[in-house]
């Protein structure tokens, strides 16, 4: 019930079981069978739990997936270095979001991992140099999961439609997204923690309908106006969104699979947006079918980029 915590509290404290050991399964034994020993006694005297771990049951699982595992690992650091020697095309996709990364996040309420771009590099064996396009990806809105500050959210009837219309619901779970405005101080900062080049612009459809739009483009603590997310996740609390107002639109974008064939004040919000955060916006998703996702205007650096390889 704690998600991948525990995993990554072993990886830190080198006890962890890595791939690599089920190719040693005697080695491996010994050393399941001393952890199983630990864990047992953590559940007993620190949780006070009657549960205790079979090691029978732990070396049949672990059996279990040595099955189906060791026919597809390899060294994938050198797999990926090859590739790019022969000049291949990489793409990595990173997972979660910029505020959820373990350093950089609004810590505690972040994951277990590095969230951000360069942590490419030690996930996946590659040099830092190996990476040469960053291609962000947000929503026309914002939206959280869980616990942890928000200067933007939503607590009415517009967050509501939002969320409506955008399906923000757990895929798994069905748990309501918070849902809220644009954030450009926090888009900011996901731009420059990860060296983004351009952005993916996500369900602009959802905003279809709204008179106004707002978004926030600085945030006030204390009375002062700041540029970034303060350190302390009480002060992120604290925050006020300062907000703009753009004009919105009646056009439902569903259907349209190109740029110029969208509604002018849509374009607008858009390009506003690429100018607050200070990276081009070069493609624009407005459905969830493939034709719906499009090159912007700005995406002549991309589209160049993509040629190229």
């Amino acid at each position: 019930g704690r998600g991948i915590g525990p995993c990554y509290e072993d990886r830190a404290a080198r006890i962890g079981v890595r791939v690599a050991d089920l190719l040693d399964r005697e080695a491996l034994t010994g050393r399941l069978t001393k952890i199983v020993e630990e864990r047992n006694l953590y559940l007993r005297e620190v949780l006070k739990s009657s549960t205790q771990v079979e090691l029978g049951n732990v070396l049949e699982t672990v059996a279990l997936a040595a099955e189906q595992i060791l026919p597809f690992i390899g060294n994938v650091s050198t797999a990926l270095y090859d590739a790019l020697k022969r000049s291949e095309r990489v793409v990595f996709e990173g997972a979660q979001g910029t505020l959820l990364d373990t350093t950089f996040g609004t810590v505690p309420f972040v994951t277990s991992s590095s969230t951000l771009s360069g942590a490419v590099t030690t996930g996946c064996g590659v040099g830092p140099k190996s990476i040469d396009y960053v291609l962000g990806v947000a929503k026309a809105y914002c939206t959280r999961v869980g616990s942890g500050p928000f200067p933007t959210e939503l607590h009415d009837t517009t967050g509501d439609q939002v969320r409506e219309r955008g399906g923000e619901f757990g895929t798994v779970t069905g748990r309501p997204r918070r849902c809220g405005w644009f954030d450009a101080v926090a888009l900011r900062r996901a731009v420059r923690l990860n060296g983004v080049d351009s952005l993916v612009l996500t369900k602009l459809d959802v905003l279809s309908g709204f008179d106004k739009i707002k978004v926030c483009v600085k945030y006030i603590l204390d009375g002062k106006e700041i540029d970034d997310l303060p350190p302390l996740a009480a002060d992120c609390e604290r925050v006020v969104p300062k907000y703009v107002e753009l004009d919105g639109w009646k056009e439902n974008l569903q259907g349209i699979t190109k740029w110029h064939h969208l509604p002018g004040t849509a374009r607008l919000y858009v390009s506003a947006l690429a100018e607050m955060v200070g990276v081009p916006v070069s493609v624009v998703s407005v459905a969830p079918e493939r034709e719906s996702t499009f090159f912007s205007s700005s995406a002549t650096f991309l589209e160049n980029f993509l040629a190229e390889r």
